[in-house]
C-alpha cells in the first residue's frame, strides 16, 4: 500500500541523485532549441545560505523549470563570489588561510544549495578565487590595457586604516570604514582605473532600451550616472594668489547666477591646500573635511561647515560686486571643478549654510504672486520666472540660462558644457585576497603586462597576516621579477582588483568555458544576453553599472558583438525576520529564544528578551533562519513553496513557522490527492461528462494563467490560482477519464515550484519519464474567453486594480489575487488588514 504521507526525507535525496545521475540540468551548446538564459546573482561564499537565499534562488528555479518545459533550451547555472575581504578578516581572527576558509565555505553552502533541489546546471559551477577564473580575468584585463581602456595615475582615496584597503565612497559610512568602523583617512595612491566615462554616453543612453528592468533601478543608474548640462565658468580672485588667478565652477542652473551668496570651495581644491599651508587652522580644518562621508545621502543629511578663507570673488556680470569664499565640507574634489557658488534661496544645502555663517539670501526665481515672497526655512525649487535678476527679469527659466550661457561664451568668462557624476572606476586595492593585477613595473619599460602565456598569475600561498597591510607587499620571492620585455630586475603590481570586477563578466564564463580563452565568442551569442537576471536591490547601481559597462568595453575591443548584459532584470523583496536583544545588549537568534506567555525568553538561562522589528536576516543580528532544519522537518517543496506563496516577489517575505506549515500541509494535500487518484483508476467509476467538462475548463484556464504568472514572476498569483484548481479537483466526483488529466495538469503547473513531491506521484501514476523533461500542459484555447471575469479590486470603498481571472474562483482565491496585486500592497503600505469582502466574480474590496 502506498504511504497516506509524501516522506521528503528519502524522496528529496532519491529525484535529485536521478537529476545529477542523467544531467538533467545541464544545458546544450549545440542544441537546436530556442535558447533561455536564467540567472541569480551568485553569492558570497560566507558559510551558510539563509532564507534570503532560499527566496532568490526559488523564483530563479521555478523560471528555469518553467521554460524547460515550454521547449527551451535553459542554462541555469551556479557559481561563488569568492574573493573579498571577509576572507582576509576571517584569516587574521581565526588564523586560517583565505583560500581555506573560502572554500569549506563553498562546500557548505553548495551542500545546503543542492538539498533543495534547484535545476542547476553544476558542471558549469566556477568560483572567482580559483586560477581558472582570475586567470581569464587577468587575459581580459590585458586586452583592456592594450585597447587604451586601463590607465594608473595618482588619486586621492578613501584609506581604511584598519582593513589597510582603499575603499569606494559608498561604503564609508559616517566618516568610518564599512567593515572595521575606523575614521576614514584621505590619502593620494597610484591607483589603476577603467575607462567607464569613455562609455557614459552610451550606458545612459542604453538604458532607454532595457524595458524589461525596473523604472526605479533605471532611475537609479541614470542619477548615478549624472548627466549635467550647463555652464562652466569662473569667478575671477579679487587678489591674486600666487598662480591662481580665477576658481572654476559648473552650474546646471546658471540662471540663478544673480542670487549668489558665496563661493564654497572643497577641502582638496588646489587654492584651499595652497593657503593651508599658512593656516594651521584651516589646514585643520581640511583634515576634518576628510574624515566626513562622501556619499550623496551623507552629504545631504550631515551639518555643513565652512571656514571663511578672508577671500573674495568678483561677480562676472557686476564687477563692484564681491562674493566670499569658503572651504566647505559638503564640496568633493571628484564632482565637477571643486567648487561651485551658492544660491542659498533656491538649493536646500546652500540655504542651511548661508543661514548658519549669515550669508544674503536672494530670491530670483519665482512663481506668479510670490515675486516678494521671503524665503524663510525652505529654498524655492520649484518653476517660475526670474526675478531680482536684472536683464534675466521676466524671463522663463529655460530662456535665462541659454541667455547667460550665450553672453559668457560671447564675453569669454565661461561655455555651455556636459558633466557627468560618474567617476573611472578606480580598480586597485591593497589586500591580498583578490585577482593579483597581471602587471609589472620596470624602471626603464615602465608598466609592462604579463605575457599571456605566464597567465595565470596566482597568488602565493605562503603568505601571513600577522602584520596589517598586503602581504603581497612583503612576498620578496612573488614580487620581485624580471621584465619580460627587457630582462632587467623588475617588480609586480601588488594591489589587486576591486571584486566588482569578478562580478562583471561572470555570466559570460558561464555561458562559455574554455581552458584558452575566457569565452568563445560565437559560444556566447548563443546564450547572451541573459534572459532573466535576479538579485537585490542592493546592487541596482554598482554591480549592474559594472557588468553593463564590462559587456561594452569588450564588445568596443572586438570581443564581443553585444553591448547590454542582461536582457530583463528583477530584484526580489528581502526575507525579513524578528530580532532578539538579550538584557545585557548582545543579539540572540531565533533559535536561542523562547515564547513564555506574551513575553519572550534566552533558553539558556530564561532570562527576559526584548522583540525588535522585522528587519532584513543579517548575521550581525542574529535574525537569520538556517534552511537546514527546516528542510529536515519539512522537505525542500514546503520551504520552496513558502517563498513563492505568501508576498509578492518584489516585496519582503517575512518569516512565518505558520506560512512554512501550511506549504507543508499543501504538499500533504497534493499527495493525497495522487493516492486517492491511483485507487481510483484501480477501481474506475462511471465517467461524469459535466465534471469532465468543468474540469477540462478549469485545466485549461489555470494553465494559461499560471503561465502567465510564471512568466511575470508573480508567483504569489500562481499559487493562489493553483489552490483553486485543486478545490475545483476536489470538489469533482471520482471517475476515471477527466479526473486523471486534471490531476496529471496539475502535477505539470506545480513541477517547477515543488519538484520532488509532483516527481514521486508522476512516478507513482506509472510514468517512466521525469515531470522535469515533461511538456508544459497545452491550453485549449476555445475553453479560455467565456470563464474569464474581470474583478475590480476595492481599498476602502476605492478601486486600485483590477484582475483577470477564472468565472466561479472561490473566495479564498480571488482574496489572495488582490492581496497579491502590486498596487493594492502600495495602497495597504504595511496597515493592518480590518476585513476583506469578496463578491464572486465581481469585486473584492480591501477594509484598512
Amino acid at each position: 500500500m502506498t504511504d497516506q504521507r509524501f516522506n521528503p526525507l528519502s524522496a528529496d535525496k532519491r529525484w535529485q541523485a536521478r537529476w545529477a545521475e542523467s544531467g538533467t540540468f545541464e544545458a546544450d551548446n549545440d542544441s537546436p532549441k530556442p535558447r533561455s538564459f536564467v540567472l541569480e546573482m551568485f553569492p558570497y561564499p560566507s558559510g551558510r545560505i539563509h532564507m534570503g537565499h532560499v527566496r532568490n534562488y526559488t523564483m530563479g528555479d521555478v523560471l528555469a523549470r518553467f521554460r524547460r518545459m515550454q521547449g527551451f533550451e535553459v542554462l541555469h547555472p551556479m557559481g561563488w563570489d569568492a574573493f573579498g575581504m571577509p576572507a582576509e578578516n576571517a584569516a587574521m581572527e581565526k588564523k586560517v588561510h583565505p583560500g581555506e576558509w573560502t572554500r569549506a565555505n563553498i562546500v557548505a553552502m553548495r551542500d545546503q544549495i543542492k538539498r533543495l533541489g534547484f535545476a542547476l546546471d553544476w558542471s558549469r559551477e566556477l568560483a572567482t578565487c580559483e586560477p581558472d577564473y582570475y586567470g581569464q580575468e587577468q587575459a581580459l584585463f590585458i586586452d583592456m590595457f592594450e585597447g587604451g581602456l586601463v590607465y594608473r595615475k595618482e588619486s586621492a582615496v578613501n584609506w581604511d586604516p584598519v582593513d589597510m584597503t582603499v575603499l569606494a565612497n559608498e561604503q564609508v559610512i559616517d566618516g568610518k570604514g564599512w567593515r572595521s568602523g575606523a575614521p576614514v583617512e584621505k590619502r593620494k595612491l597610484s591607483q589603476w582605473f577603467l575607462k567607464i566615462t569613455d562609455f557614459a554616453e552610451e550606458l545612459l543612453v542604453g538604458l532607454d532600451d532595457l524595458k524589461g528592468w525596473p523604472e526605479k533601478v533605471r532611475t537609479m543608474q541614470e542619477n548615478w550616472i549624472g548627466k549635467s548640462q550647463g555652464l562652466q565658468f569662473h569667478f575671477a580672485l579679487a587678489e591674486k594668489q600666487q598662480n591662481i588667478e580665477t576658481i572654476e565652477v559648473f552650474s546646471t542652473r546658471p540662471d540663478t547666477i544673480f542670487g549668489a551668496s558665496f563661493i564654497a570651495l572643497s577641502a582638496d581644491h588646489p587654492l584651499a591646500q595652497q593657503l593651508a599651508q599658512d593656516n594651521e587652522m584651516l589646514a585643520d580644518f581640511c583634515e576634518e573635511c576628510k574624515k566626513t562621508g562622501t556619499t550623496a545621502a551623507e552629504l545631504e543629511t550631515m551639518e555643513k561647515k565652512g571656514f571663511d578663507t578672508s577671500l573674495k570673488v568678483t561677480h562676472p556680470l557686476d564687477p563692484s560686486w564681491e562674493l566670499p569664499v569658503f572651504v566647505a565640507n559638503f564640496v568633493l574634489m571628484d564632482y565637477g571643478t571643486g567648487a561651485v557658488f551658492g544660491v542659498p534661496a533656491h538649493d536646500q544645502r546652500d540655504l542651511d549654510f548661508a543661514r548658519k555663517y549669515a550669508l544674503p539670501v536672494t530670491r530670483v526665481v519665482a512663481a506668479e504672486g510670490d515675486e516678494d515672497a521671503p524665503i524663510h526655512d525652505e529654498s524655492y525649487t520649484g518653476p517660475g520666472r526670474l526675478v531680482n535678476s536684472h536683464m534675466l527679469d521676466g524671463m522663463d527659466v529655460e530662456t535665462a540660462q541659454q541667455t547667460i550661457i550665450d553672453r559668457a561664451e560671447s564675453e569669454g568668462w565661461g561655455k555651455a558644457q556636459t558633466t557627468w557624476r560618474l567617476r573611472d572606476w578606480g580598480v586597485s586595492r591593497q589586500r591580498y585576497w583578490g585577482t593579483p593585477i597581471p602587471i609589472i613595473h620596470c624602471d626603464d619599460c615602465g608598466a609592462v603586462p604579463v605575457p599571456k602565456d605566464q597567465l595565470p598569475v596566482t597568488l602565493p600561498d605562503d603568505v601571513s597576516f600577522d602584520i596589517p597591510g598586503n602581504p603581497l607587499e612583503r612576498h620578496e620571492t612573488w614580487k620581485y621579477v624580471d621584465c619580460p620585455k627587457c630582462g632587467k630586475a623588475a617588480k609586480r603590481e601588488t594591489d589587486t582588483l576591486d571584486t566588482f570586477t569578478n562580478s562583471s563578466w561572470y555570466f559570460l564564463r558561464f555561458a562559455s568555458q574554455p581552458d584558452d580563452q575566457p569565452f568563445d565568442a560565437e559560444t556566447v551569442k548563443k546564450w547572451m544576453p541573459v534572459s532573466q537576471y535576479i538579485g537585490g536591490i542592493e546592487h541596482a547601481i554598482l554591480h549592474l553599472l559594472y557588468a553593463r559597462f564590462w559587456t561594452r568595453a569588450l564588445a568596443s575591443i572586438g570581443k564581443l558583438d553585444f553591448a547590454e548584459p542582461f536582457e530583463s532584470l528583477f530584484t526580489q523583496g528581502m526575507v525579513t525576520h524578528e530580532t532578539y536583544k538579550h538584557g545585557d545588549g548582545s543579539w540572540l537568534s531565533p533559535d536561542e529564544v523562547q515564547k513564555n506567555g506574551t513575553d519572550w525568553e534566552a533558553i539558556e538561562d530564561g532570562s527576559p528578551v526584548t522583540t525588535g522589528r522585522i528587519e532584513k536576516m543579517s548575521k550581525s543580528k542574529k535574525n537569520v533562519v538556517d534552511p537546514d532544519p527546516i528542510i529536515d522537518q519539512y522537505g525542500a517543496d514546503a520551504v520552496r513553496f513558502f517563498m513563492l506563496s505568501d508576498s509578492p516577489p518584489e516585496r519582503d517575505l517575512p518569516w512565518s513557522e505558520a506560512g512554512i506549515e501550511g506549504s507543508w500541509r499543501f504538499v500533504q494535500r497534493l499527495w493525497r490527492l495522487v493516492i486517492q487518484l491511483k485507487e481510483e483508476l484501480e477501481n474506475p467509476q462511471p465517467e461524469n461528462p459535466d465534471d469532465d467538462n468543468r474540469l477540462f475548463k478549469s485545466a485549461s484556464l489555470t494553465t494559461s494563467y499560471v503561465a502567465k504568472d510564471i512568466e511575470q514572476l508573480q508567483f504569489n498569483k500562481a499559487v493562489a490560482r493553483i489552490h483553486s484548481f485543486v478545490n475545483t479537483i476536489e470538489k469533482a466526483g471520482p471517475w476515471f477519464g477527466g479526473r486523471r488529466e486534471a490531476v496529471e495538469t496539475l502535477l505539470k503547473i506545480v513541477a517547477p515550484m515543488i519538484p520532488h513531491v509532483t516527481e514521486e506521484a508522476w512516478a507513482l501514476l506509472g510514468h517512466s519519464d521525469l515531470i522535469a523533461n515533461a511538456p508544459w500542459p497545452e491550453v485549449d484555447e476555445s475553453l479560455l474567453v467565456e470563464d474569464e471575469v474581470t474583478i475590480a479590486i476595492q481599498v476602502r470603498g476605492k478601486l486600485r486594480d483590477t484582475i483577470v481571472t477564472a468565472k466561479g474562483s472561490d473566495k479564498s482565491a480571488l482574496e489572495e489575487l488582490a492581496l497579491g496585486s502590486e498596487k493594492v500592497q502600495r495602497t495597504i503600505d504595511g496597515a493592518d488588514i480590518k476585513k476583506v469582502i469578496v463578491v464572486p466574480d465581481r469585486l473584492v474590496n480591501i477594509v484598512i
